[in-house]
């Protein structure tokens, strides 16, 4: 079955309602917007980001926030790893990009570990460091 066709399916199997609109591939939330217009309800997005820093530092998630412009951001559970880079928890790594056929994730390094001489990473693999 194609990935729309599942998700067709599964609405019905949810009896949850639905309509679809056919439009050209958009690739903005604006874009999509105009295929749209006229058509009530609430827009939605989704966006993926890859933050590189130091094992060793905490996550200042309000900052993260700020330096990307949305209001709420929350971790990726283990299935949208596995549907955006193909890994697993505990394997996620920049090698990760590879695997994103999408290309749709926002990658930000602490701007602290540019300076260093040396970073290792997981080569989409946790049994291997480079």
């Amino acid at each position: 079955m194609d990935l729309y066709g599942l998700v067709e399916t599964k609405l019905n199997e949810f009896k949850i309602p639905f309509e679809i609109v056919d439009h050209p591939p958009a690739l903005t939330t604006e874009e999509a917007d105009s295929f749209i217009e006229g058509i009530e309800g609430v827009r939605t997005k989704s966006a993926y980001y890859l933050l590189i820093m130091d094992d060793q530092k905490r996550l200042d998630m309000d900052k993260l926030k700020e330096i990307t412009g949305e209001k709420r951001i929350k971790m990726a559970s283990e299935n949208s790893l596995m549907e955006k880079m193909k890994l697993p928890a505990g394997v996620v790594s920049i090698f990760g990009l590879l695997n994103n056929d999408e290309n749709d994730i926002h990658v930000y390094f602490d701007r602290e570990i540019t300076q260093e001489p040396r970073m290792s990473f997981h080569p989409n693999v946790n049994t291997k460091t480079i």
